[in-house]
């Protein structure tokens, strides 16, 4: 009896193994992606657009300091451009990276809960805008790849 269920258990994770690569969606390659990245004019969100840039993809910048775009668009040598010409040139969004957001300063006890408040809701919020606002365009088929973190929210809690 032991030998039966060890013998159905193979031979389940044999099928499972066969399976999984017609099942599994295919992993999105870089080059000729269009990867849109907030936060990208400086910190992880500009090391992300310049490594996928490294690897071929097209990139959109979005962030909320102007001079820091410009230098960043500088630096990985594309342009940011509107919704619409993004989509004619580039085509549908393939990538979301959402690296925007804010740092706070300041004694814990001394901060406001609201500017907890913006900070936390900044990274979500946005998010699903970024999201509402590509699915729109994007195909049917198309794989989206949104990529956050709440990390910072998750240590201040614990404090």
């Amino acid at each position: 009896m032991l030998l039966l269920a060890a013998a159905g258990l193979v031979a389940f994770v044999l099928l499972l193994y066969m399976v999984s690569p017609l099942i599994s969606p295919k992993p999105l390659a870089l080059p000729g992606a269009h990867v849109v990245v907030t936060g990208g004019s400086s910190g992880i969100g500009k090391c992300i657009a310049i490594e996928c840039f490294k690897q071929g993809a097209f990139i959109t910048l979005v962030a909320r300091n102007e001079d820091k775009l410009l230098q960043a668009k500088k630096e990985i040598e594309k342009h940011s451009i509107n919704d619409k010409q993004a989509q004619e040139k580039l085509g549908p969004v393939d990538m979301l990276v959402n690296c925007a957001g804010m740092s706070l300063s300041g004694k814990f006890e001394e901060l406001e809960v609201s500017t907890f408040e913006v900070s936390d809701r900044c990274l979500l919020t946005l998010s699903q805008n970024d999201v509402s606002s590509i699915l729109k365009q994007a195909h049917q088929e198309s794989q989206l790849l949104i990529y956050f973190s709440t990390e910072e929210m998750d240590i201040r809690f614990e404090i």
